[in-house]
C-alpha cells in the first residue's frame, strides 16, 4: 500500500510539472504575440509619419516657389528641433539633461548624418 501512495505522488509531480510548463510555453507564445503585434504597430505608426512627411514636403515644395524637399525637410527639422527645446526648459526636472552641439552647422551635420546611417540600412537589406 505504501508503494501505491509513492507511485501515485510521483505521478502527481509528473503532471504539475507538465503543466507548469505548458504554463510558461503559453506565456512565452503571449508574450511574442504581444512583441510583434506591438513591432506591427511601430511600423504603421512609422509609415504613417513617413507618409505625413512626403505629403507636407509635396505640398510646401509646390505652394512656395524656389523651395525643394531638402529646404522643407530642413524647416521640418528645425521646427521639431525648437518644440524639443521649448519641451526640456519647460520641465522642472531637466538637471539630468546633456546638450550636444546645436547651432546651425551642427543641425545640419546631425542632419547628413542620420541621413546617411538611414540610406545605408536602408541599402543594406
Amino acid at each position: 500500500m505504501h508503494s501505491v501512495a509513492a507511485q501515485r505522488m510521483r505521478e502527481a509531480a509528473k503532471e504539475k510539472a507538465e503543466a507548469e510548463k505548458i504554463l510558461q510555453v503559453k506565456a512565452a507564445e503571449a508574450e511574442a504575440e504581444s512583441k510583434y503585434l506591438s513591432g506591427l504597430g511601430v511600423a504603421r505608426q512609422r509609415k504613417a509619419i513617413v507618409d505625413g512627411l512626403k505629403d507636407t514636403v509635396n505640398e510646401f515644395s509646390s505652394q512656395v516657389p524656389g523651395t525643394g524637399p531638402s529646404d522643407v525637410m530642413d524647416l521640418l527639422l528645425l521646427t521639431q528641433y525648437f518644440d524639443m527645446i521649448r519641451d526640456v526648459g519647460s520641465k522642472s526636472k531637466s538637471g539630468n539633461t546633456m546638450f550636444l552641439p546645436h547651432g546651425p552647422h551642427a543641425i545640419r551635420a546631425l542632419r547628413e548624418e542620420l541621413k546617411g546611417t538611414f540610406m545605408t540600412n536602408l541599402n543594406s537589406k
